[in-house]
């Protein structure tokens, strides 16, 4: 099988799609060749049989000039394959169904997101199947719809002894801005340090902000660290490149997911196959989580008494065999490659 791979990003380093380049080294080991146009590249390695094509957004190509390369990527290569897999990007699967359509190629894309708008509603009426991790990933009525989980590395992301601490550590990694509310963990910290006097807990907040409002709202969180006397108890790193991610799970007890996406993050299913605790107010999670890993969204009073339960317990690794269970890589890419041949 022959397949172009539409996505936004191919960079190994990339600490927000870094994910995406295991994705494609197990597709290219499931496929004859992968042709992969993305709007931007960075570093990868990815086998023989793999070939990248940039849009040119790393170049500050204008959107026109990637609009026509894009055109031009599939007319070459439309005709040498058999289908187009689009990842998370409505946008794109509307600009390159007339190509597709023209050539008669299977067209299938995989969108893991509680949001319902436009640009999604007609790409649905374009595509022939959509793939998504959950129930909650895809709300809009369709019969194009199939369930297939998320894909986690359970290779790259397991657990490992040798990391404590007197401390109890917490993590929350992701986009810093207030979609994502990294602030209902610090209130929640606030509470713990300031009024309940628990001394020996810490939170480390990974995330790199991307645009100018990110930055600021970054800037309004280390505000409010240093207005409740809390910079002995939180740190602040500047993104990580994902093959280090384990490392941050592996030093963490509890993962903490404050946003609510409506589909299942991949952040909390790596922290899960990695060993940690989770905590998370996600809806899409409550069919596969007990409440004791749930919280309420913006609760900030609800975050604090589940956090308190949750350092008196454990390690769970039945959060692990979940993942292992529902959400691994190598069953996930198998389900791709089936739908295709379908």
């Amino acid at each position: 099988m022959k397949l172009i791979i539409i996505t936004q990003r191919v960079n190994i380093n990339d600490d927000n799609l870094g994910f995406f380049h295991r994705w494609l080294e197990k597709l290219a080991a499931k496929t004859e060749k992968l042709r992969v146009i993305c709007l931007s590249r960075g570093e990868y390695h990815l086998p023989e049989n793999v070939e990248v094509y940039s849009l040119g957004k790393e170049r500050s190509y204008p959107k026109i000039w990637q609009f026509l390369r894009l055109q031009l990527y599939l007319f070459k290569n439309l005709k040498h394959v058999d289908g187009v897999f689009v990842h998370m990007c409505p946008i794109y699967a509307i600009l390159s169904w007339p190509l597709v359509r023209l050539y008669k190629k299977k067209f299938i894309m995989f969108y893991a997101h509680g949001g319902t708008h436009f640009k999604l509603k007609l790409a649905e009426k374009l595509l022939d199947k959509i793939l998504t991790s959950s129930p909650a990933g895809f709300r809009l009525k369709s019969r194009k719809v199939k369930v297939i989980g998320q894909g986690i590395d359970v290779d790259l992301f397991q657990p490992k002894d040798g990391y404590g601490s007197e401390n109890f550590n917490m993590l929350y990694a992701g986009r810093i801005n207030k979609t994502k509310d990294p602030l209902t963990i610090l209130k929640a910290l606030d509470i713990l340090v300031n009024k309940q006097n628990v001394k020996k807990i810490k939170l480390k907040i990974v995330g790199h902000p991307l645009v100018k409002t990110e930055r600021d709202y970054l800037e309004s969180l280390k505000e409010f660290v240093k207005s409740r006397r809390l910079k002995d108890y939180v740190e602040f790193v500047d993104g990580v490149p994902y093959a280090q991610m384990p490392e941050q799970y592996h030093e963490a007890d509890l993962f903490i997911n404050p946003s609510s996406t409506g589909s299942l993050d991949k952040v909390v299913l790596e922290a899960m196959a990695s060993g940690c605790l989770v905590l998370n107010c996600n809806e899409a999670y409550r069919q596969i989580l007990d409440d004791k890993y749930l919280f309420k969204k913006g609760d900030v009073d609800d975050l604090v008494q589940k956090i308190i339960n949750l350092m008196r317990s454990g390690k769970d690794y039945n959060l692990r065999e979940i993942v292992v269970k529902n959400h691994n890589l190598e069953n996930f890419i198998d389900k791709i490659v089936a739908t295709f041949k379908q």
